[in-house]
């Protein structure tokens, strides 16, 4: 029964591995998708501020590369942070299976019990990750 565990983990992760980069491509593909509209609107010359306008007004608002930049950092990291989070859960899923079939024996309970705890580390850790990388990117694009 654990091999089965084992080979199915091995699959999954080998299904992450393959389908990571199609993701981060798929996130850098929207991200070029802005700036193809951006260029559409220069070269179009309707981001001039009419007289008594805002630069918001015509095309659409003028954005910065930085801006591009923190919205392509934040897609990757909320990618990765989804990864990681389903790895948590799985451990933990994987840690109480330990649980319920260590027949008492103290050395497989006190294993399961901290595969499930540092499945609970691992979630928090990317709870706490999501929350500090937001500050950052919003104290850094407001500067």
């Amino acid at each position: 029964m654990i091999q089965r565990i084992r080979t199915m983990l091995l699959r999954f992760s080998v299904f992450l591995l393959i389908f990571a980069p199609a993701l981060l491509l798929a996130v850098s593909v929207s991200a070029q998708g802005a700036d193809i509209q951006n260029s559409t609107c220069t070269g179009a010359d309707t981001l001039q501020v009419p007289p008594g306008g805002t630069a918001g007004s015509g095309c659409g608002a003028i954005t910065t590369d930085e801006g591009s930049f923190n919205r392509l950092l934040t897609r990757i990291i909320n990618v990765i942070s989804v990864i990681v989070g389903v790895v948590a859960v799985i451990m933990i899923i994987y840690g109480g299976f330990r649980y319920i079939t260590s027949g008492g024996s103290p050395e497989k309970v006190t294993g399961a019990k901290n595969t499930i705890l540092y499945g609970l580390i691992g979630l928090i850790i990317v709870a706490l990750a999501q929350i500090i990388v937001r500050f950052v990117l919003k104290q850094v694009s407001s500067a």
